[in-house]
């Protein structure tokens, strides 16, 4: 039947999904984050209508659909589909997106869809517009199969990429419709390949803020400046080296680390006995950049486990072809700390802002602004049954065993939905593997890997049902 399935995945991608996934990609449906008249601009409704009449095309028996939009929030799809006993499977997925971002090939765009070999290149197809058409398509597997299965939620929401603002308010709101599930399964994640099945054991936290350093109330003429007023930029590095030794790139405030479970360690582990160097070798390194560590586990936990510091942004400096002799009077820089799984994001955006703010190098005005928070996860004890329907779906779709690893990403409804449901099991995955680039240019779709990973979600599914029955 392996077989059988797969060939009725394909005829669903290849007739059904990749057209509509591709009418998606057109939408500039940019998070509220990066566009805040997204209400007016209409992008948003855009491609919830659109995924929704594709839903309501493929309407199965017992399901309903329903667009939810409170007020001024961004609305969630909603879709309920009966099931052959009284348990719940909850499936997730978001449909708005990272901004442009510069530096797509000539011939690629964000919203230009290009189907090109086995990949589907666009802004927001594999982060994640496909989880409804696989969440979808993977049950009506098991009914057009005859296979009984729990009842089950699909949820879209449309602010993923803004932290997921609005998600706690809907979650609440339609807690006595959503149930109790005791299996979530998220569809946007990671894999390390597109051999085998990966499922995320947990997920970064993030605290994100603006520092700015003030030290004249004017640019003055660099003549006059330079040797006199302390450099922005120096007390910048100053600063920094007080979160990061600038050899290592380790983070050295105690407040923003977290101890490593064993489990964990082994897990990074068994990973890097199958990626090998490629953990690094698959990123677009420029000739001769070494990565900031030899080891491939130690770069998976450094990704996974262990705080980084990241300067995403920059005020205050001109560009190279406006810049004159000028001494800066003010540099403000946008930063962004990846948290371990387990670390407190008040916690640690409280130690960035004293430890930035305090004792300032030429006494200098220094503020840090805290501008985004966000917990980390770290998975529940896989129960037997689980670990074994995800090894089997693996091997019967990828024909290679599953394997476990942490993603160096946030998703902050894991974090809440593991409160919330401290009962259920995870099932975190996804298709966005080496090169797929998701929030930067060339992002694309690996598209055999989302149809077996669609098949896969359905057997995990059914082996849900065998195992509460």
């Amino acid at each position: 039947m392996t077989s059988d399935n797969l060939d009725f995945i394909d005829q669903m991608w290849d007739y059904d999904i990749l057209q509509t996934l591709m009418e998606y990609i057109k939408i500039p449906n940019k998070s509220p984050h990066f566009d805040k008249d997204w209400q007016a601009h209409g992008y948003m409704d855009q491609a919830v209508k659109l995924l929704s009449q594709w839903c309501e095309k493929h309407t199965l028996p017992g399901m309903t659909l329903e667009v939810i939009q409170h007020n001024e929030r961004t609305p969630i799809i909603f879709i309920e589909i009966a099931g052959s006993n009284n348990d719940t499977v909850l499936l997730y997925g978001h449909l708005d997106k990272q901004p442009e971002m510069s530096g797509w090939d000539d011939d690629l765009g964000p919203f230009k869809p290009v189907l090109r070999d086995d990949k589907l290149y666009g802004r927001g197809g594999a982060d994640d517009g496909y989880a409804i058409f696989a969440s979808l398509s993977a049950i009506k597997l098991l009914q057009k199969q005859g296979k009984p299965h729990a009842r089950c939620v699909i949820v879209i929401e449309a602010c993923e990429e803004s932290g997921s603002y609005d998600l706690p308010f809907y979650i609440d709101a339609l807690k006595e419709r959503i149930g109790e599930p005791s299996l979530v399964i998220c569809l946007d994640s990671g894999c390390g390949n597109y051999n085998q099945l990966w499922a995320t054991t947990s997920l970064r936290g993030l605290v994100g803020g603006t520092l700015t350093i003030d030290v004249l109330k004017q640019g003055i003429h660099s003549g006059s400046g330079s040797g006199v007023v302390p450099s922005t930029f120096r007390i910048l590095r100053q600063l920094l080296d007080r979160i990061e030794d600038q050899q290592t790139g380790n983070i050295i405030l105690a407040d923003l680390h977290g101890i490593i479970p064993k489990e964990r360690l082994q897990q990074a582990e068994q990973a890097a006995d199958v990626l090998g160097h490629s953990i690094y070798q698959d990123l677009p390194f420029v000739q001769n950049v070494k990565p900031e560590s030899s080891s491939s586990s130690d770069l998976i936990l450094r990704r996974t486990w262990k705080p980084a510091l990241s300067v995403i942004g920059c005020d205050g400096l001109p560009i190279i072809a406006d810049a004159g002799n000028v001494t800066l009077p003010s540099l403000s820089v946008r930063l962004s700390v990846r948290l371990p799984p387990t670390c407190s994001p008040d916690k640690a955006a409280l130690a960035l802002k004293t430890t930035l703010e305090a004792n300032p190098p030429y006494n200098a005005a220094v503020t840090f602004t805290t501008e985004d928070t966000g917990p980390g996860w770290n998975a529940p004890a896989t129960t037997p049954w689980l670990t074994t329907a995800i090894d089997q779906a693996s091997l019967n779709y990828f024909g290679k065993n599953a394997v476990y690893m942490g993603e160096g990403g946030s998703i902050p409804f894991m974090g809440m939905l593991g409160e919330k449901f401290p009962r259920a099991q995870f099932l975190i995955t996804g298709v966005l593997g080496p090169e797929s680039n998701a929030h930067g240019p060339n992002e694309f779709l690996h598209i055999p890997t989302a149809k077996k990973l669609t098949a896969c979600v359905a057997s995990v599914i059914a082996a849900h049902f065998e195992n509460s029955a």
